[in-house]
């Protein structure tokens, strides 16, 4: 996955604003990126161009090996169907679905028959094999967010892409969210998360600090405490 010199803007004239400069970035496939930075630095924008929600207004987008930039709508729905998944904050679950139809979801819209044995060995992989039927209201913060990751699973993306995987969640939920997501990274998944969570990006390989639309620090893997005071220095 690679971002090449790519450029956001949004407004016009005197309110123009630059949210991504230039921004070089490339992520290696099976590797777990921290995206993190100020508010209003570009993190959202970056994820968004990534993931072929928005389109930048200079540079390139490779997912996979294939220069997805100029792709057609059409084209990016299909990609993001097939090639691409998500996991938010807020989950984005369907509550008259179980558990079982969430995760089974993307697969039709794709117009793919989906495999009722692939979908519950899904959920099992993501410890919730004992609630198949279960509708969102009937699950903990944690349990939602766990079959939000089974529902982006479930195609086989080439990259997943969370934002604030674990800002609506408890301590405890959170860290049995993170340690699921690094067991999908030794696996072989790529995932690139924006969070403004320092535990959450100590889990990562690498943690990429914005500021201005730029890339101005980069960590490998590293604590929490190293990642919080690297994050204090740019806000400061």
């Amino acid at each position: 996955m690679q971002l090449a010199a790519a450029v956001k803007e949004y407004g016009a004239a005197d309110t123009r604003v630059r949210a991504l400069d230039g921004v070089d970035l490339t992520v290696a496939a099976g590797t777990w990126t921290a995206v993190m930075g100020p508010s209003g630095s570009g993190k959202s924008t970056l994820l968004h161009c990534m993931a072929g929600l928005e389109r930048p207004d200079g540079g390139r987008v490779v997912l996979d090996g294939d220069d997805i930039t100029a792709a057609s709508e059409s084209t990016l729905t299909a990609l993001r169907r097939a090639r691409i998944g998500f996991v938010f904050q807020s989950f984005n679950l369907i509550g008259s679905l179980t558990a079982e139809q969430n995760v089974a979801l993307p697969l039709r819209l794709a117009g793919d028959a989906p495999s009722q044995r692939a979908v519950r060995a899904t959920l099992a992989a993501v410890g919730l094999g004992d609630r198949l039927r279960h509708r969102p209201g009937r699950l903990s913060g944690g349990q939602q967010q766990r079959v939000a990751i089974a529902r982006a699973m479930i195609t086989r993306p080439a990259v997943l892409f969370a934002d604030e995987p674990t800002g609506a969640l408890d301590t405890g939920s959170a860290r049995t969210v993170l340690g699921l997501l690094r067991e999908i990274v030794r696996a072989g998944q790529t995932i690139v998360m924006v969070t403004h969570d320092p535990v959450a990006a100590s889990h990562a390989d690498e943690v990429v600090f914005l500021r201005d639309g730029r890339i101005v620090d980069r960590l490998g893997p590293s604590g929490a405490a190293s990642i919080a005071d690297r994050l204090a220095r740019l806000e400061g």
